[in-house]
C-alpha cells in the first residue's frame, strides 16, 4: 500500500502552481485560471464515469487518479484548502447519507 496522501498531492500542486507555465502542467492549469481548470476537471470526472460503466478498472483507476489532481488544482486556484474539504467529509459523517441528503 503507498503512503502517497491527499496532502502530499496536495504540496506537490502548491509548489508546482510556482513554476513556469512552460514548465509543469500545473503552473500552465492555475495561469490559465479556474475556467479551463475546471473544464479539465469535468472532462476527467466523465472519463471516469466511462471507465466505470464499461468496468474497465485499470482505466478507472488511472481517470481517479487525473480526477483527484484535477480537483485538487481547482481547489488550489479557488483557494480552499485540503483541510476544509476533509472536515465536510468528516462533518457528514455524524449522519448517514440517507439523513444528510434528507436534510437538504
Amino acid at each position: 500500500m503507498s503512503g502517497f496522501t491527499l496532502s502530499d498531492l496536495e504540496r506537490i500542486v502548491e509548489e508546482r502552481s510556482k513554476a513556469s507555465p512552460d514548465e509543469s502542467w500545473t503552473a500552465k492549469l492555475v495561469a490559465a485560471g479556474q475556467p479551463k481548470a475546471a473544464k479539465k476537471l469535468g472532462e476527467e470526472a466523465i472519463e471516469a464515469v466511462m471507465a466505470a460503466v464499461i468496468n474497465d478498472r485499470d482505466n478507472l483507476t488511472y481517470e481517479a487518479a487525473d480526477l483527484l489532481y484535477h480537483l485538487m488544482v481547482v481547489l488550489k486556484i479557488a483557494g480552499i484548502p485540503l483541510q476544509n474539504v476533509m472536515g465536510e467529509l468528516e462533518r457528514r459523517t455524524a449522519q448517514s447519507g440517507l439523513q444528510e441528503k434528507a436534510s437538504r
